[in-house]
C-alpha cells in the first residue's frame, strides 16, 4: 500500500494536484492480497499525505484462464486451471495478478 500511495502522490503532485480525494486499485485475485488488508493499511500510511481524507476503492480482477483446446477464456476461483467445459488444465493465465493504480481524483 505504501508503494501506491507514492505512486498516486508523485502522479497527483505531476499534474499540479495538491489533494487526493479518491485512489481506485486493480487487485487481481491470484495476487494473494486481501482487500480489507489494503484498506487497513491505506487508513495507516495516508496520515500526512496528499491523501490524509481520501477514500480508497478496490476493484477485484477475477483469475480468467485460456483453454486451448475450447479456444475461449474462462474464469476460476481456485489455483486449479481446469477448463469448466473440456476439463483440460490451462497454463495460461489471462488476468488474475494485477496489483495496479486505476485512476485518481484530485484536485
Amino acid at each position: 500500500m505504501q508503494s501506491a500511495l507514492e505512486s498516486a502522490e508523485k502522479s497527483a503532485r505531476s499534474s499540479g494536484a495538491t489533494q487526493i480525494h479518491l485512489i481506485r486499485l486493480r487487485v487481481g485475485a491470484m495476487t494473494g492480497v486481501v482487500p480489507d488488508a489494503l484498506q487497513f493499511a491505506f487508513e495507516v500510511v495516508r496520515s500526512g499525505t496528499l491523501a490524509a481524507n481520501a477514500r480508497l476503492e478496490v476493484e477485484t480482477i477475477p483469475a480468467t484462464c485460456w483453454c486451448a483446446g475450447c479456444q475461449r477464456e474462462f474464469v476460476t476461483e481456485d489455483y486449479v486451471f481446469e477448463c469448466p467445459d473440456c476439463h483440460q488444465l490451462s497454463g495460461t493465465l489471462r488476468r488474475g495478478r494485477e496489483l495496479e493504480l486505476a485512476s485518481l481524483e484530485v484536485s
